[in-house]
């Protein structure tokens, strides 16, 4: 059986969260704008997610713009 990925370093993400997450080579700030469950399109892109497997769509502080990433890609800010 197959170990269950842990979320950003084990820590639950909900929507509002302040999260960090590296991008070209820089590390980027943004809000967890929802928590993406099933295959849908978001931020330009079909993303295979699964209720066993999350992902979340995220707007960056600098541009304004939007991207998903799976949970281990984020760092929850404190």
């Amino acid at each position: 059986m197959a170990k269950a990925k842990k979320e950003s370093g084990g820590q639950k993400l909900s929507k509002g969260d302040q999260v960090a997450w590296r991008s070209h080579g820089t590390e980027t700030e943004g809000t967890v704008e929802k928590k993406i469950t099933e295959r849908t399109r978001s931020a330009g892109r079909v993303v295979d997610a699964s209720k066993e497997e999350p992902q979340y769509e995220v707007r960056s502080e600098r541009s304004g713009r939007t991207a998903v990433h799976k949970p281990h890609a984020l760092k929850k800010k404190r």
